[in-house]
């Protein structure tokens, strides 16, 4: 999701600030996607960087109403980026829609989709190549779609995606579905009161 709920105005300048020395540094040119790890002090470490666009971008894209795909074809191109003042102005939040089953350790669920209804409305997007009648391979990452909600708030942003994810239809194989609906349900997740350690304490419930 972005904005994360822990960051703050000043850490989040400090952060892109640092990411852009980084890839000075380095004259890179292109999409990149520079991470890193914050702990509980708001103090940042330098993870890695990913020289390519990020799989969130969506997310990225919401909150700043930015077509990044468009922007790194136009940098490729020899265009001068358009902009340099990205400031997140909404909240979005994505859940990446597997063909595994959350009830058995998220094995694999490779095969052929039944039925496929997307979600749709206001605030509500979903980036997807299947449909009913795809056959999905055992071979290949198992992700079928990203759904992405995005509003005003964190809590409408929640609100909107359990409403997403309760209309999303998809027959013939097992998702993760079931298990975002319960994410977005949990107490922890909905304070924004999480780690990097969150999923050894979550509690998913057949």
């Amino acid at each position: 999701e972005a904005p994360s709920p822990f960051m703050t105005p000043e850490l989040r300048e400090k952060m892109g600030e640092a990411a852009i020395k980084g890839a000075l540094a380095v004259s890179y040119e292109g999409a990149g996607t520079v991470e890193f790890l914050v702990d509980k002090h708001r103090n940042f470490y330098f993870m890695e960087m990913n020289t390519r666009i990020q799989v969130e971008h969506p997310v990225t894209e919401e909150v700043i109403n930015f077509d990044l795909i468009k922007e790194q074809i136009k940098v490729a191109a020899g265009i001068p980026i358009s902009g340099n003042n990205y400031v997140p102005n909404m909240h979005a939040i994505e859940c990446r829609i597997n063909a595994e089953d959350p009830f058995n350790n998220f094995r694999p669920s490779p095969g052929r989709i039944t039925n496929f209804h997307s979600p749709g409305g206001h605030g509500v997007r979903v980036d997807t190549h299947v449909y009913a009648g795809y056959q999905i391979p055992s071979n290949y990452d198992s992700m079928i779609a990203k759904l992405i909600c995005v509003a005003q708030t964190r809590e409408e942003a929640i609100c909107t995606m359990e409403r997403a994810l309760s209309e999303f239809v998809i027959e013939g194989v097992k998702t993760t579905i079931p298990f975002h609906l319960q994410l977005m349900k949990d107490p922890n997740f909905r304070a924004g009161n999480f780690t990097t350690k969150f999923m050894e304490t979550f509690e998913f419930s057949a």
